[in-house]
Parts: structure tokens; sequence; C-alpha cells
């Protein structure tokens, strides 16, 4: 999987086993991001509704959710990506603009991104591959970055991998199948069907997903936008459309509240931490209003190494201080009473 802010690696065998515990057979990941927690739910023998606003996300539901790995022929999906990756290189967009303008691959494996994305819509616009072949690409890429995990920024000398060639390999797929919408959650959450157990992960704080990742969103998308800035983001950053209000201290308590009460679901899960823009007892409350009791649920984490950015100058020297290391992931679970003890004292 891809490097991601808020990925919740270290919690998704714990959630599968509230989803386990809880009979569930039905499920909506409302924030999916990079789609653990779906996948998790699949493996747990679910069907998955996954939603982003993301292109990029949109696809890895595509790949890791809805396509069946049951399904999927190895021999042909090997023999796809053996395609892709003898293409000849291609200098465009990608080159352009993130190895020449900005850093973020060298222009060596640039040129091979731009063939190979290229070598994508042209030889599998319409296949049902596409999107575990954009996922392949989007993993290869990010295995050879010169980043430390966001591209709000890179790395003013190379990164050692970012040295080595770009291999496609195939991903992961999980078995089971389910859904990939993509959306605004508080536009889309009352328009769906009712699940068994609903995981809500949003955004804590002014950190925006959207120009953390544009590299992703635009190879996804492959728009050639205009962009701005030493970060060559997507001009779109700056449109009003591109925010959410669960980035804003003064709006993310309404959003929530407002989702929270409007999924339908028998077990409601959220995942926050105590760095975000709401504190503990507002998003109990928060969950109390669906009716059913909450439990609180806490776990020690280290912190994204976004923490220790800044802290030392070109020169090695010290010049800043490095925050918290670890910080306290809440997950609050909303459920019926019988439910819930099943959930916590299994």
């Amino acid at each position: 999987m891809i490097k991601y802010l808020g990925s919740k690696r270290r919690l998704v065998g714990e959630l599968g086993r509230l989803f386990a515990a809880a009979g569930a057979h039905t499920g909506l990941d409302l924030f999916t991001g990079t789609t653990r927690v779906a996948q998790e739910f699949n493996r747990q023998g679910g069907f998955t509704t996954c939603v982003d606003t993301a292109a990029y996300s949109e696809v890895l539901a595509q790949c890791y959710v809805v396509t069946d790995a049951a399904a999927v022929d190895a021999a042909e999906l090997a023999e796809a990506l053996a395609r892709l990756e003898s293409l000849p290189g291609r200098r465009g967009y990608v080159t352009e603009v993130f190895c020449e303008q900005a850093r973020y691959f060298h222009p060596d494996n640039g040129v091979r991104i731009d063939a190979i994305r290229d070598g994508i819509d042209e030889l599998y616009g319409d296949h049902r591959l596409r999107p575990v072949l954009l996922t392949a690409l989007l993993e290869a890429a990010d295995r050879v970055d010169s980043t430390v995990g966001l591209q709000m920024a890179y790395l003013k000398e190379w990164a050692p991998r970012a040295l080595r060639p770009l291999r496609l390999t195939a991903p992961a797929l999980t078995a089971g199948t389910g859904r990939a919408l993509r959306g605004d959650a508080a536009a889309l959450v009352p328009t769906l069907e009712p699940v068994d157990v609903a995981y809500l992960d949003p955004p804590y704080n002014q950190h925006r997903y959207f120009t953390n990742y544009h590299v992703w969103e635009t190879l996804v998308r492959w728009d050639a936008p205009e962009y701005y800035g030493v970060a060559c983001k997507r001009v779109d950053a700056r449109d009003d459309t591109t925010r959410s209000a669960f980035n804003s201290k003064r709006t993310i308590a309404a959003a929530l509240a407002g989702v929270i009460e409007a999924v339908r679901a028998d077990t409601a899960v959220v995942s926050f931490n105590n760095e975000g823009f709401v504190p503990l007892p507002a998003l109990v409350e928060m969950c109390e209003a669906r009716g059913h009791p909450v439990e609180v649920l806490a776990f020690d984490t280290r912190r994204y190494i976004g923490q220790r950015l800044g802290v030392f100058g070109p020169d090695g020297r010290k010049v800043g201080v490095p925050g918290p290391e670890r910080n306290i992931e809440y997950v609050l679970v909303s459920a019926p009473e019988p439910v819930g003890e099943a959930l916590i004292n299994r």
C-alpha cells in the first residue's frame, strides 16, 4: 500500500475483530483512503461500500474491494504488467512537472511512469484489470518517490529509493467484493442503504488529503492540470470545491455530528485522535445521540514521521524541537447494548 497519513495499519486487526464480533455481513467505510479497513471487512466476509472524494481512493477501492481476487487470472495480470513495464520511456507530464519542475521522482523513473500511465489508457482503457494496473503503478511510484510520504514537499537530495528503477508488481488482491463510490461523505450518507457496521475515519485537522496526495490524484485523473508553487500542486487545490468541512476547526464539529447522526448502521465505529479538532467528550456526545451506549477504546500509537520534519537544517544541525512521538488513537463504538457487550467482552 502507498504511504499514507492517518493509515489504520496498526488498528486494522482490531477493527476486523469488531466487525466479526458484531456478526456483520455488510459494511461501510465512509472515509476509505487507501481502503485498508474495507479490505479487512471483506476478509471477514462482508460486502463493503467504500466512499471517498479522491479519484485515487476510488481506484484503490475498485482494485482492493470491488475486484474479487478469485476472479482475476494471475497469468493474465502478470502478462499485462510485463507488457506495460516493457514500454519505452516517454517524456510527459510526470517527467516535466514532478521530475524537472519538482523532484518527486528521478527523471529515469519519470519517463517510465509517463509511458506506463499512457499505456494503461491506450492498451487497457476499458479492460476489467484497469484499476488493478493503475494501483500497481501508484504503488510502484510510491516505492521510488523522494518524499517523506506527503506531497506538500520533496527532499532536497534524492532519497536512496528514488534512484532504484521502477518495477511493477501485482497488488495483493482481496477475496470477496464490494462497491466504490466517489463523493462527499456528508452528501452521500443519507442516500446509502443500511449496513451492519459503518466505519468513520474523518480528517482530524487542517491537513488536506487533496493537497497531501495531489501527485496520486493527477496520476489517476491523468488530466495534466495547471499547477502552482514549489510543490507543483494542482491549481484546483485553490478551489472551494476541493476543501472539506472536516479540515476546518470552525466547521468540523457540525459536519461530523451530522454524518454520525445520518449514517444508517446497527453499529457505528468512529476513529479520531487526541490531536484532532474535536475533543473526546464531544465525540462521545455525538455518538450517544444515536441512542446506543458508547464504548471508547484507546490505542497508544506512534505519530506520523512528519512530526520530526524541520528539526534539522540542511547542514545537519538541530534547529527545532520535534513534537511528541506518540499520540492516542480513539475508537468509539456505538452499538445496541447486546451487540456492544459482545464487542467489548469478546
